[in-house]
């Protein structure tokens, strides 16, 4: 009589992806911004999962993020704070999100995203980075038109660092974060 060969077990993996946060005072003033346009649809983000997203790499073998970490730490970024104005308000139908863009994509994002993608290339991690589309989401499942807002928007997001994050229900909890500024 044949035994099934016993399964091999996957390695745990953690659900990661870089990002720029938002600081509290970031936070609130979007939340507050977000509660005024009096949304009736979608699933709002709660405020403290407000985040930028770099670079989204899904489920990374625990063996693996040291290596992820060291990548990090070897992308050089300008030097200098870097400031993204969060000064458009959008819907990505495909996505079914309402989100905060910038109008104009600063050169220096551009460049750390790049930057990133390069380091984690070797890793292949990803099977082919995704163009990227700065935002913020503001609510999940939202199918219906932008809301008129009142006030437009005009958030300046200012980041010292970017950081890997680590999903799990429902939460972001930080796992390791690289200075922007020297």
């Amino acid at each position: 009589m044949d035994h099934p060969a016993p399964r091999e077990q996957a390695e745990p993996c953690k659900r990661l992806f870089f990002a720029l946060s938002c600081s509290e005072a970031q936070r609130t003033a979007i939340a507050q911004w977000r509660r005024e346009l009096g949304l009736r649809y979608g699933r709002p983000v709660a405020s403290e999962n407000f985040h930028l997203t770099l670079m989204f790499l899904g489920a990374v073998p625990l063996s693996q993020i040291a290596t992820v970490c060291t990548a990090a730490a070897s992308v050089r970024a300008s030097g200098e704070l870097l400031t993204v104005a969060l000064d458009r308000l959008d819907r990505w139908r495909r996505a079914n999100i309402l989100l905060l863009a910038p109008k104009q994509e600063p050169l220096a994002l551009q460049q750390l995203v790049s930057n990133l993608q390069q380091a984690l290339l070797p890793l292949a991690l990803v099977s082919a980075p995704k163009a990227f589309r700065p935002h913020l989401t503001l609510a999940r499942g939202y199918r219906v038109e932008v809301p008129e807002s009142k006030t437009p928007p005009d958030f300046q997001l200012s980041c010292r660092h970017f950081t890997l994050f680590e999903s799990h229900q429902g939460r972001y909890r930080p796992v390791a974060e690289w200075p922007l500024t020297p």
